[in-house]
């Protein structure tokens, strides 16, 4: 699954950012399964930033692993901006790393409709400040990818963690 990857990969680009700022990421993943983990894992050294993947496909596990609440889901659904924040949330604070990143959206090639068509995504990014400072943040992008299942996962899992670079070059840059 590298159709989409740039070269260098994000996957190696994300490395030296992540080391150079002593970060650490874990990662809540809905429709893209474990890819991201396994992008990230696919680097070597990346135990030096990488802590985990939760797979929280189903909403059980949204709200049992990363504490989304039944209420967030009942009102917006899996597939929406507040479960895509409250799950980088979770994951970031449940595995106390630095940063936090989620996908929550439609694989295909069914399950799509005229608001949110297959291919559709949340994509969130959350980062933890030191104590005090209201640093803390969580941002989340909709996307919508083209392709079968397979290449809306790679697409997904790829942009995530390009906007997870783009977050952690802005905390750098400050």
């Amino acid at each position: 699954m590298r159709e989409f990857a740039a070269e260098p990969p994000i996957e190696e680009r994300i490395a030296e950012p992540l080391r150079a700022t002593d970060a650490t990421v874990a990662t809540a993943e809905s429709c893209t399964g474990g890819l991201i983990g396994s992008y990230l894992t696919d680097v070597p050294g990346s135990s030096d930033y990488f802590d985990r993947t939760l797979a929280t496909y189903s909403y059980d596990s949204k709200m049992d692993l990363v504490g989304v609440p039944r209420e967030t889901l009942d009102e917006h659904g899996a597939v929406s901006e507040p479960v895509a924040r409250q799950m980088a949330r979770g994951v970031r604070d449940t595995a106390g790393t630095t940063w936090g990143v989620s996908t929550t959206g439609i694989a295909g090639p069914d399950g799509g409709s005229d608001e949110k068509p297959v291919g559709t995504v949340f994509i969130g990014v959350a980062y933890r400040g030191e104590w005090g400072t209201q640093d803390s943040f969580a941002r989340v992008r909709r996307h919508e990818f083209d392709g079968t299942r397979l290449e809306v996962k790679e697409q997904i899992a790829r942009q995530a963690l390009e906007d997870l670079l783009t977050a952690v070059e802005g905390k750098r840059g400050q």
